[in-house]
């Protein structure tokens, strides 16, 4: 057949129209397929430009492409990907590529991928970050499983990936599920991040009394410093935003203060604690969004408790500043810590260093602090634990002061800051050299027979008959 296609979309949503015409501008002739016929002719009919094929059906897509065939899934996560697996399973032939780019739970991934190994064709489960504008100019692509699936998707997935001055933002991740386990991480940092400057946020503007013009001049010029980042970035821009329907009003004060969230954050919280890995500063982060949701019951204790917030004493932007830094840091070392324990855990064979190399493009965590987070781990040895690194530890010993009077004074004064308090109180719990876990064990002891084991002979584990003094 003639015109055949090099790669193809199935699910032509915004995500996946917009990586279709990436394809297309990168000189990859595409394919597409929707459930829903309307999404085809919308790119057809909108994008002309990308001159896409679109599908009647997927057995009519795999009709239009170049064998062996290279298949990327941008649907739902969950059932429906086990629908278009379903659909395509009889009509695929020997090495042809089916890539899930979904938000995927990694276990599935796993599933499919063994699914896989009894078919002819070869499965690749692959994390997409950027948003819909990421994937039209450029995304961060975690992909993994099959490595010879990799090699052959290589060519056209640095082609339409992003681009930084450390290269071009895609790696090989890993085998098995790695590719959406590390993008499961890249959202819980994604969450940290963003509740982290929300906080911050809030108090230079009701603690320090900025106007939101201020407020977006400091985050400014956050963003030329070691706080750059997309999302420092756009935080800027949103406090200059003006609200359409209200003249001389702010679009941000507009939004009802109930966060949304699609669940790929909360997932990182629970592998970790079923891995038994604190990640505290993402958790809370979960729980701000679960309680934010809590609209009418934050309304009625606010009413019934009177909070008075004070204005945040002996505190300057510059402590904000470095509370922010120093919290984002703990948050990055958290995540940094689950990746490289899964990784142990499932052979992942993950890099990294060079998954902080494809963060520092196209992704919504890229950050001028990714650069230096690469460098740490291609260091040798390669810290233990992030913060641990040398550039790490003297960031932090430089920043903690001011890290600590903020939090100090924003929880005298009432200010609701769980996400910059927990980064503290997990950076306080790594410096405890003797913390408050032998009483814990002495209690366990107590009640219910677990054992202990003593300081000079942390090896052995005995049991004590406590004595009742009552």
């Amino acid at each position: 057949m003639s015109d055949l296609r090099d790669v193809a979309i199935v699910g032509l949503g915004v995500m996946g129209a917009n990586l279709a015409r990436n394809f297309a501008s990168r000189g990859l002739s595409v394919a597409g397929y929707d459930l829903h016929p309307e999404a085809g002719a919308k790119l057809a009919g909108e994008h002309p430009e990308a001159k896409a094929y679109v599908a009647t059906s997927l057995a009519d897509l795999v009709q239009h492409l170049e064998r062996p065939r290279r298949i990327v899934l941008l649907v739902n996560a969950g059932r429906p990907v086990d629908a278009v697996l379903d659909g395509l399973d009889p009509l695929l032939e020997e090495d042809d590529i089916v890539v899930d780019g979904g938000n995927s739970h990694f276990t599935d991934t796993d599933r499919r991928q063994a699914r896989s190994k009894a078919r002819p064709w070869r499965f690749m489960g692959m994390g997409v970050s950027g948003g819909s504008e990421g994937a039209l100019r450029g995304p961060a692509l975690m992909p993994g499983g099959d490595r010879e699936a990799w090699e052959r998707m290589k060519p056209a997935l640095e082609a339409i990936a992003a681009r930084s001055k450390s290269g071009v933002c895609v790696t090989y991740c890993g085998s098995g599920s790695a590719g959406h386990f590390v993008k499961m991480v890249h959202n819980g940092i994604e969450y940290g991040d963003m509740q982290l400057i929300a906080e911050v946020a809030m108090l230079l503007r009701e603690g320090l009394y900025l106007p939101p013009a201020d407020v977006s001049d400091v985050f400014a010029e956050w963003n030329r410093g070691d706080l750059e980042s997309y999302l420092v970035e756009i935080t800027a821009d949103i406090f200059r935003t003006p609200d359409p329907k209200r003249p001389g009003g702010l679009l941000l004060d507009a939004i009802e203060d109930v966060a949304g969230q699609k669940g790929t954050g909360r997932w990182t919280v629970m592998e970790a604690a079923e891995k038994g890995l604190p990640v505290p500063t993402m958790a809370c982060a979960v729980e701000a969004r679960g309680m934010s949701t809590a609209k009418a019951l934050r309304q009625k204790a606010a009413a019934l408790f009177e909070p008075r917030r004070s204005p945040l004493l002996g505190v300057s932007a510059q402590d904000l500043g470095d509370a922010l830094y120093s919290s984002k840091v703990a948050s990055y070392t958290q995540g940094f810590a689950m990746l490289s324990a899964a990784s142990d855990e499932h052979g992942y064979g993950i890099d990294l260093a060079e998954v902080a190399r494809i963060w520092t493009a196209g992704c919504i965590i890229r950050a001028k602090l990714l650069d230096r987070i690469r460098e740490a781990f291609r260091s040798s040895p390669a810290p233990e634990l992030l913060a641990l690194a040398p550039d790490f530890v003297d960031d932090l010993k430089e920043r903690r002061k001011g890290w600590r009077r903020v939090v100090s004074a924003a929880l005298a004064a009432g200010y609701a800051i769980p996400g910059l308090a927990t980064s503290l109180t997990w950076f306080d719990t790594l410096c405890a050299a003797r913390g408050t876990a032998s009483l814990i064990q002495a209690q366990r002891d107590y009640f219910g027979s677990h054992t202990y084991a003593r300081v000079e002979a942390p090896e052995t584990f005995v049991h004590t008959d406590w004595p009742h003094f009552g």
